[in-house]
């Protein structure tokens, strides 16, 4: 019984120092500074919600940066990407289009990428579907390691615009994304 104990202790201590080390890598990406002239601001999408559709007070903080981006580089082209969960109705990528618009930002510097579930896919079917040259990331500051890792694997000379988390949807959005840097680094290409 005292091995298991102990046992279960050194589980329990590696496993906090596991979460310390993925921690200090999440928070390494709050840090990021975009480069001035980006060809392409791509806005990573989250959830919406009701019917009609609304962003998420998350996806506002997203599109809030980027629109701070976009009015001081009016060159840049603007990427939106974020498909149909089950439960919204209708594409992350149109509800993101519509509040940029209603911000001001011409309809034709957008285009939109309606197919992603999950971040390796926003950046990848971004990627396939338009020539993104150098590229902004807009994403929260604490999802924006994992962003520019996945971009770094495909190719994608990319900068981050970490969008600052202000709501309480961070506390569990940081939980769930030590959990999806692991997977990240083990599955995502």
């Amino acid at each position: 019984m005292l091995r298991f104990k102990k046992f279960f202790v050194i589980l329990i201590v590696i496993g906090f120092i596991y979460v310390l080390i993925v921690a200090a890598f999440m928070f390494s990406g709050t840090r990021a500074k975009p480069d001035e002239n980006v060809n392409t601001v791509l806005i990573l999408g989250a959830k919406i919600n009701g019917d009609p559709a609304t962003p998420s007070l998350v996806l506002e903080e997203r599109l809030d940066a980027a629109v701070a981006y976009l009015n001081e580089y009016p060159k840049a082209k603007v990427i939106v990407s974020g498909g149909q969960g089950a439960d919204e109705s209708t594409t992350e990528a149109a509800v993101m289009e519509e509040y940029l618009v209603n911000e001001g930002i011409a309809r034709n510097r957008i285009k939109k990428e309606t197919k992603s579930k999950r971040t390796e896919e926003n950046i990848k079917y971004s990627n396939e579907k338009f020539d993104l040259g150098k590229t902004g990331i807009v994403t929260s500051d604490y999802h924006m390691y994992r962003a520019l890792m996945l971009a770094k694997r495909q190719g994608i000379n990319a900068t981050g615009l970490p969008a600052k988390s202000r709501t309480p949807a961070k506390y569990k959005g940081m939980m769930r994304e030590v959990l999806s840097i692991t997977y990240a680094w083990v599955f995502d290409r």
